[in-house]
């Protein structure tokens, strides 16, 4: 299973359930590594999307307390474990968890593969990943060039978890 994000210097990725910045870039990066792949994601994030629609051309699974909520071209859970059964199905490595703050908390320990975007700038935020530059059983593997988006640099990294911490 792998893990999508975009963070700033302190790990910060979202504000008043909204992304702290889009950069183009990012979002064309985003969309090559998901397309014809599984999303999972949170409700609130769902809504985050424009239109709060389902992402085109993925499997887009959402996990929500509330039985009632349904969205075209989406499957519903209502509970984590519900997930990693309907997962289960999908090949691990077409797996991608995308948001928000707690859905990456409880699928992390079951993640090989986190595809960071590292913005660096500190954002007013209320939404964290965690830290895996602190976390000893991730490592960077890959790092991008810089990338400019006006005056923000970012890199794509690549953080894989140790062999010997699964």
């Amino acid at each position: 299973m792998q893990m999508i994000v975009a963070v700033d210097e302190n790990w910060a990725i979202g504000l008043n359930g909204g992304l702290l910045v889009r950069i183009p870039g990012d979002m064309e990066w985003f969309r090559k590594k998901t397309t014809g792949k599984v999303v999972v994601m949170g409700r609130k994030t769902l809504e985050s999307l424009p239109g709060g629609q389902p992402l085109g051309k993925r499997t887009n699974i959402i996990l929500s307390r509330d039985p009632k909520f349904q969205r075209k071209n989406a499957v519903t859970v209502p509970s984590f474990s519900q997930a990693m059964e309907l997962l289960k199905q999908y090949d691990p490595e077409d797996i991608y968890v995308i948001g928000g703050e707690s859905i990456y908390r409880q699928f992390l320990p079951y993640a090989d593969t986190i595809h960071v975007t590292k913005i660096m700038y500190q954002y007013q935020a209320d939404t964290f990943f965690p830290n895996l530059d602190q976390m000893e059983e991730w490592e960077m593997e890959e790092e991008s060039e810089e990338q400019t988006y006006f005056d923000l640099e970012y890199f794509f990294q690549k953080y894989v978890r140790k062999k010997n911490h699964k």
